[in-house]
């Protein structure tokens, strides 16, 4: 009834490894916001309460008074709670678009399975955006985050790949313990991935 709600929400998404998502807690999201409401009519009540019987509201400072406080003071703390549980997964959308891909089918399937509807369009607005700019400027900012020492990157295969991998327009098979140089404009999405461990199999040396 006093911010607990909204508490357990920021809680639940601090419990999550840092830059990763856990499924939207939707239960706990609308019961915070159910809070909320329950504040809200409180407040009216009580306000309703020292109209009728004639108290200044703004001035008085009875039990209702200070009822009514409380009662706002958690409204505002649960809005916040909820205002950051959904900002901070925003941010880690974006970051999304950054480290791993522009196209939501990049995003491996668990990752897409904890978004929600509405998430999954602003990934693909902010994604719309980034593309747009790049093709502005002619630049590939979501490429060489940080400013590469060599031009190519050394990968070794610890294991088979069943799908087929396309780099630079041509199909490469990737056997088993075998060694490749790549250059690091193609490997860069697979970097990314290897981050998130959907691709175990490569190692980077």
């Amino acid at each position: 009834m006093y911010g607990r709600k909204g508490y357990q929400l920021i809680k639940d998404f601090a419990t999550g490894e840092k830059g990763q998502l856990k499924p939207f807690n939707r239960k706990l999201f609308d019961e915070t916001i159910e809070e909320c409401d329950q504040n809200h009519h409180l407040i009216q009540s009580l306000i309703r309460k020292m109209q009728q019987q004639g108290l200044d509201v703004q001035n008085n400072r009875n039990a209702d008074h200070y009822g009514a406080l409380i009662h706002h003071l958690s409204l505002i703390r649960n809005k916040r709670c909820l205002m950051a549980y959904v900002y901070n997964r925003a941010e880690i959308v974006r970051d999304l678009a950054w480290r791993v891909g522009l196209e939501l089918l990049d995003l491996p399937s668990e990752i897409q399975e904890k978004l929600t509807t509405l998430e999954k369009e602003y990934f693909k607005n902010h994604s719309v955006a980034l593309k747009s700019y790049m093709g502005k400027v002619g630049i590939e900012l979501n490429v060489d985050m940080v400013p590469p020492k060599d031009p190519y990157i050394k990968v070794r295969i610890l294991d088979d790949i069943d799908e087929g991998i396309v780099l630079s327009d041509k199909a490469t098979n990737f056997a088993r313990h075998s060694m490749h140089f790549l250059k690091r404009t193609d490997a860069e999405p697979y970097i990314a991935r290897v981050s998130l461990f959907v691709f175990p199999s490569l190692k980077l040396e």
